[in-house]
């Protein structure tokens, strides 16, 4: 950050409460004009309400905001637009039923009269073009026919959209979160040219090689409060992990896999994907974590959905001999029941046990959340409170408890970690490691290359297609790279 440069925005002693719950407790942060700040922390850490205070979603109970230099008495998500100040949240907020061109207008009130969706299709196109080149996403498509790494894209693009307001600062939380290694690598390049031209961000993920390359400063949060503020080059993976308070990095992963690995086990899954005519068919026995990689909207999701389906109802060119259960990535719109409790999204896909003659047991129901909330680590006072009172983190994992307390002995996971803290990423790895040692048969769709270290063997998609079948000691980035770009099998 060039010396000498007022701040953009500057919190100081900011307070949140919601009830008896302390989100932030006396928080002092601050964005200084061209600089990248990177925002670090477990689910919970109070990141997000942070944000939602710097993008004027929230008013803190006390302490001060300053925006260019002056103290804001009356901020709003209004006024933080005028000062230049957007934010882009984990959770996708754009109109599923309006299209990709409308969705940019509501950001644009500029944007009017005559000719105003031709002026809007040309903003945001123009903008995909520069951070997405080759994106093949059109300006007309209807937000709510997108794949959810497209609609990110989307969110992204339009934030950096720019009419008559100023754009100073843009906040991207999670912004991989729904992205392959190529469009992340496209979106981070373009945040880097965005930050050298005197503009600033906020990069809150938990990719944290993706904060220590791209951040020049890095903050720490840990139950509400900054624990730890330096220079990104004072950090390494190691001292980033610490200072969250999370668990070391487990360093024996491949060993452990190769030690529990048994001999010859019972096929569980036998599928050939829809456009694939013929060669390598995915394969996946009792106690395998077989991984699914390649660039995102491939066939990977298509392929787990028609698994899942023909584990009900016969599919030609797939094999299942065991029930299936889905751990969804966008769990929003796949995952979870928004009206129900966390134990009753939980028990969901146990109810034949959990039954008391033809009503459902309260007191089955309540024991089974009970011991998947003590398990799986679910951060609540109260397990009969609304899904929507956890922390996404702590949604996804209700979800994996969803899958493991039931009956299934496969288990589909649609890229479930994506913006889980690396604490909760190395308790579910552990606990998946823990399953599959008992049995259980897991199909890992990730966009994370770091997560594949978790499996067994490793097929990569390209165009509908299995291009590469890779073991678990065959497994490098460039391999998977030079596949998912690759025109042969």
């Amino acid at each position: 950050m060039p010396e000498g440069n007022a701040d953009i925005i500057r919190l100081n002693g900011a307070e949140k409460h919601f009830g008896a719950v302390r989100a932030l407790g006396g928080v002092d942060f601050h964005v200084g004009s061209g600089e990248c700040v990177g925002l670090v922390g477990h689910n919970g850490a109070g990141k997000s309400t942070l944000m939602h205070m710097v993008a004027g979603t929230l008013v803190p109970d006390s302490g001060q905001i300053g925006v260019h230099g002056g103290t804001e008495d009356n901020y709003s998500v209004s006024r933080a637009q005028q000062l230049g100040i957007r934010c882009v949240f984990q959770e996708l907020s754009l109109c599923p039923n309006l299209s990709v061109a409308e969705n940019t207008r509501i950001n644009h009130a500029s944007l009017r009269g005559f000719g105003w969706r031709r002026k809007a299709a040309g903003l945001i196109a123009a903008k995909l073009d520069e951070i997405f080149p080759g994106h093949s996403i059109s300006a007309s498509d209807i937000v709510g026919d997108l794949s959810i790494g497209r609609r990110q894209m989307v969110e992204v693009a339009r934030a950096f959209t720019v009419t008559q307001d100023r754009l100073d600062l843009v906040i991207l939380d999670e912004p991989t979160s729904s992205l392959d290694a190529h469009t992340a690598g496209q979106l981070l390049t373009f945040v880097r040219r965005f930050v050298a031209g005197g503009k600033s961000c906020i990069l809150i993920s938990h990719v944290l090689g993706e904060v220590l390359r791209n951040a020049d400063r890095i903050v720490v949060m840990r139950d509400g409060k900054v624990v730890v503020a330096d220079a990104a080059s004072a950090f390494d993976r190691d001292r980033l992990v610490t200072a969250m308070g999370g668990a070391e990095a487990r360093q024996k992963i491949a060993a452990q896999i190769a030690a529990a690995k048994p001999g010859a086990s019972p096929l569980r899954v036998r599928a050939r994907p829809a456009a694939q005519k013929d060669g390598t068919d995915l394969v996946a026995c009792a106690g395998e974590i077989i991984g699914l990689a390649g660039l995102a909207g491939h066939g990977q999701t298509d392929l787990l959905l028609a698994i899942f389906a023909a584990a009900s109802r016969a599919r030609t060119g797939i094999e299942v001999t065991a029930p299936v259960a889905l751990v969804a990535g966008d769990r929003q719109s796949d995952g979870i029941f928004p009206q129900w409790s966390i134990a009753q999204n939980i028990g969901i896909r146990s109810l034949a046990r959990l039954r008391n003659g033809l009503l459902i047991s309260p007191q089955r129901e309540a024991e089974l959340a009970a011991f998947w909330q003590e398990k799986i680590g679910i951060r609540t006072p109260d397990m009969n409170n609304n899904i929507f009172s956890l922390s996404g983190g702590n949604q996804q994992k209700a979800l994996f408890a969803r899958a493991l307390g039931s009956d299934a002995q496969i288990v589909l996971m649609d890229d479930p970690m994506r913006g889980v803290d690396i604490g909760t990423k190395l308790e579910v790895y552990d606990l998946v490691r823990e399953e599959a040692g008992r049995g259980r048969t897991f199909l890992w769709y990730t966009t994370e290359t770091e997560e594949l270290d978790n499996c067994d063997h490793i097929y990569v998609f390209k165009n509908g297609r299995i291009v590469a079948n890779l073991r678990r000691d065959e497994l490098t980035e460039e391999k998977i790279i030079q596949s998912s770009f690759g025109d042969a099998a």
